[in-house]
């Protein structure tokens, strides 16, 4: 599940799991706190078997309901890797639970200790977010008060835990920010308001000074500034940091190729970040590397597709199918989804209709891509034969031309625009196949085509469009035009960085 697609509330305070409950520092407070701090940074690195192991060294230095936050906490991890899967709810309802109850009997039997209440709170935090993953709203508002009680009667007892600080400040910038029904919520639970501002500060205090807390920290700031600070580019910063610290996890990279392709527009972008999971899964450096294939290659898929490669999306989706995982939970099904909706825009209505038969025979349930109403829907009706076969050939045109086969190239795109002349993609197509012919005049009409049909066009097609059609426009002395096109392919919304880098090239070149 990317970040894109968790509802607020499972942001609101969430970042405390196990780093709420430690401090970062070299506090007398905090027991056995480097150990706790290797076991954390097994879990960030998705290396539970080590995790567990050094939870069992750490205890002993470490409080015994130290260790119960963090095991809780190292299954809420587990989850996030495939948060659709119910498979480890059990485990961690039973392991947050006992966290839970031993941090409460704590604070009863020594109410003036922070180091009680700061675990107390990071064991509510594990819980709230799986409560609202669920989507047991009310009940994750009621944890969400617990922990909010639990760090402010930390800090007051002592006032140099600086992770607490973190929470707290959690809590004051989703209150502020929050939608109406969460502030519903919060009324009906007496909770005060907040303030976005000074939240944030204290989040951004505490990451600076925490040891433990940054990679917490990071995780969590990154949906703040993706929702509500609207820097997208340092959302991705943030969870790029995490990869380099925790190159094995796959969740930051997949959640930096969904926020490239939901948020950026940007094809080629995640395209590559997916392309760079999947290298990673098949040479064994993704602490999770079925799930990571799996998903690389549904990603790489979808993006494939929106460039028009079908053909190379159908053998990433074959391989899907081909090692007929349980997980990610519901990609299998997804997968004979995705491969029908392929063949159908080939043409090939036979196979289409078998994956989608496919697809409603392995669905799940519950179905969280909706697999089997889509399916239906999708055998119900059938595409237009004759846009099909013109995307077809184009696509066989273009295989064509790559291969240096002029001639075929020429039939299959030619038939192709004969089919449906107003697709853009075919005529940006047939304008390389003229560059090829050395034809300038017929190329820049047929990229011009295609950039009059902009709105239909794949943006980093489009970006191509201009950026050839300036090449030609330079070639035949037109420089003005040429300068034009060149600046538009460097500022087009999702044009691939190649495209970019080079028309920057180019006008840097003009302006000398």
């Amino acid at each position: 599940m990317s970040p894109c697609r968790r509802h607020w509330v499972v942001a609101w305070l969430t970042s405390l799991g196990a780093a709420a409950g430690l401090s970062a520092g070299p506090l007398p407070v905090i027991r056995g706190v480097d150990g706790l701090a290797r076991a954390y940074d097994f879990i960030l690195e998705a290396r539970f078997d080590q995790a567990d192991a050094e939870l069992r060294r750490a205890c002993g230095p470490a409080p015994p309901e130290a260790c119960d936050v963090l095991s809780a906490t190292a299954i809420w991890w587990k989850i996030l890797l495939d948060p659709d899967s119910r498979e480890l709810d059990d485990e961690f309802s039973a392991a947050v639970d006992r966290a839970i109850a031993n941090t409460e009997a704590w604070t009863e039997r020594a109410p003036e200790d922070a180091e009680a209440w700061f675990y107390k709170g990071g064991a509510y935090a594990a819980r709230v977010q799986w409560r609202v993953l669920r989507n047991e709203k009310l009940s994750a508002a009621r944890d969400g008060k617990s922990i909010k009680l639990s760090l402010e009667r930390a800090i007051e007892i002592d006032p140099t835990l600086e992770d607490a600080y973190f929470g707290v400040g959690m809590y004051k910038y989703y209150a502020d920010v929050a939608p109406a029904a969460a502030k519903f919520l919060r009324f009906l639970l007496l909770l005060p308001g907040g303030d976005r501002r000074e939240g944030l500060e204290q989040m951004l205090r505490a990451r600076s000074r925490g040891k433990l807390l940054q990679g917490e920290a990071d995780y969590q700031l990154h949906v703040i500034y993706l929702w509500y600070e609207r820097q997208t580019p340092r959302a991705i910063q943030l969870l790029q940091s995490l990869h380099e610290r925790y190159p094995a996890n796959p969740l930051f990279v997949s959640q930096v190729a969904e926020i490239q392709d939901i948020y950026q527009h940007d094809i080629t972008a995640s395209l590559a970040t997916w392309q760079s999971l999947l290298a990673a899964a098949r040479e064994q450096r993704s602490n999770a590397p079925v799930l990571s294939e799996v998903q690389a290659r549904i990603g790489i898929a979808k993006q494939l597709e929106a460039l028009h490669q079908t053909d190379d999306a159908i053998e990433m989706l074959q391989s899907v199918i081909a090692l007929h995982s349980a997980t990610p939970y519901g990609s299998l099904p997804l997968a004979y989804l995705k491969l029908g909706e392929a063949y159908d825009r080939m043409g090939a209505r036979v196979s289409a209709v078998d994956a989608y038969r496919a697809a409603m025979a392995s669905s799940v349930t519950p179905d969280p891509h909706d697999v089997r109403s889509q399916s239906a829907e999708r055998i119900r009706r059938a595409p237009e034969p004759k846009r099909a076969e013109a995307y077809r050939l184009s696509l066989e045109g273009w295989r064509r031309l790559e291969h240096n086969d002029v001639q075929g190239a020429a039939n299959a795109l030619t038939s192709s625009l004969a089919l449906n002349g107003s697709d853009p993609v075919a005529r940006y197509r047939y304008g390389r196949l003229q560059q090829a012919r050395k034809d300038d005049a017929e190329a820049l009409a047929q990229f011009e085509h295609a950039i009059r049909g902009a709105r239909t066009c794949p943006a980093p097609i489009l970006g191509n469009a201009y950026l050839e059609a300036a090449r030609v426009l330079e070639r035949l002395g037109r420089r003005a035009e040429a300068i034009s096109y060149y600046t538009t392919a460097t500022t087009l919304f999702g044009a691939s960085a190649d495209t970019r880098a080079s028309a920057t090239r180019a006008l840097t070149r003009l302006d000398r």
